[in-house]
């Protein structure tokens, strides 16, 4: 028996949440993309486990203030504070890669 998958690839987040590729909304998005994912995708996930931000700060060992400024791409998080909100927080894993 198969478990049906939640996760979404980012091209389909992006198509759920902003529209598709060529539209204001899209385009406005990619323009500042590359900051912004990782607090999307985290609040993606949040909203997904049914936490609030400050559940997800108690988790973690932080505060709702610094988990919405993460979302809201007003903080840029260190890698050793994603993978603790990724991995303790939502009980994930924090795959990276590097492409040349």
């Amino acid at each position: 028996m198969s478990k049906k998958s939640n996760i979404m690839t980012l091209d389909q987040f992006k198509d759920k949440h902003f529209g598709e590729v060529g539209t204001p909304k899209r385009d406005d998005l990619e323009e500042g993309y590359e900051n912004f994912k990782i607090g999307a995708l985290i609040q993606e996930a949040r909203l997904e486990k049914g936490l609030t931000q400050e559940e997800l700060a108690q988790k973690v060992g932080t505060t709702k203030s610094y988990i919405s400024k993460i979302e809201n791409n007003i903080k840029e998080v260190r890698l050793s504070t994603l993978k603790k909100i990724v991995e303790l927080g939502l009980g994930g894993q924090v795959d990276l890669s590097i492409k040349l």
